[in-house]
């Protein structure tokens, strides 16, 4: 889920920037810095936002910047000539004389340097940072989409490694049986000392084997081995159910651990264990 958009639009003097980032989450958690201007469009602008992430933790900025020319305080023409004419007219009238420096005199009266500001957003303009918005938006989901296809490389090449390891225990099951039988049967005859019914020995034996078999384990594992492929392939949103199925795929793993009973079979459940715990940590970036 975590990706990154900019887009930059034109409007007369202004450039519009719309930025949107986006990091792993469970539900959308949306904040936003908008300019003053265009915070009107702030209901739209999240209702955009939601519907084409759907989720994470969203960061998201509009703002402007104005060419330099643009931002120089005008001087208001038309008030500098009345004030002008009116200091004119008292002078005559009373005889005062005039100020010996006219610009710094009437640059110093009231209003004559002010800043008018657009405070309506017009259609134009709103349409022109929309479409900056939707720019960001697109260019962070593009930017999922790549991340998604390396985390689908990644997690075939887990469960394939999960799979071959799971196929290598299939030899050290049948010596796991004959070491059990051996130490089992050594038990008894140095320990104990005692003679025993060889058919009986063989029956509870078999019972003993019986509850360490881990072929229920094995085929519950390849079964959700093959169903995270399939989910994988069922396209947009399936991030949870893979999480889940993960999930699954440990419960069998462990029991498949505690069944083992043998060194060898012991260790290649830990290397399961551990492309396991890998697939867990990138199934978070899956929407």
């Amino acid at each position: 889920m975590t990706g990154y958009g900019k887009a930059v639009a034109t409007y007369g003097t202004k450039k519009i920037y719309a930025e949107v980032k986006s990091l792993n989450s469970k539900a959308m958690d949306l904040s936003t810095r908008i300019a003053p201007l265009y915070r009107e469009k702030e209901m739209e602008i999240r209702t955009l936002i939601a519907q084409a992430l759907e989720r994470g933790k969203i960061d998201f900025s509009l703002w402007i910047e104005e060419e330099s020319t643009a931002l120089a305080t005008p001087i208001n023409k038309a008030l500098v000539e009345s004030y002008y004419q009116q200091i004119k007219s008292i002078s005559e009238t009373t005889g005062i004389p005039e100020p010996t420096d006219w610009y710094a005199t009437l640059l110093r009266m009231p209003d004559v340097l002010s800043r008018t500001e657009v405070k309506e957003l017009s259609e134009e303009e709103w349409t022109v940072a929309r479409g900056a918005v939707v720019e960001a938006v697109e260019k962070l989901m593009e930017f999922r989409r790549q991340e998604g296809a390396a985390l689908e490389k990644k997690f075939c090449e887990k469960l394939d490694n999960i799979a071959a390891l799971l196929a290598s225990i299939e030899p050290y099951e049948v010596e796991r049986t004959e070491k059990i039988r051996e130490r089992i049967l050594d038990s008894l005859q140095k320990s104990l000392g005692v003679e025993y019914d060889k058919n009986r020995f063989e029956q509870e034996l078999i019972f003993y084997i019986e509850k360490l078999d881990i072929n229920e384990e094995k085929q519950r594992l390849t079964n959700h081995l093959n169903y995270f492929r399939q989910t994988m392939n069922e396209g947009h949103g399936q991030g949870k159910k893979l999480g889940f199925i993960a999930q699954e795929m440990g419960r069998e793993i462990n029991t498949t651990g505690s069944k083992s009973n043998h060194a060898e079979m012991q260790i290649i459940v830990v290397k399961m264990k551990d492309e396991l715990e890998q697939i867990k940590e990138q199934v978070l970036n899956v929407m």
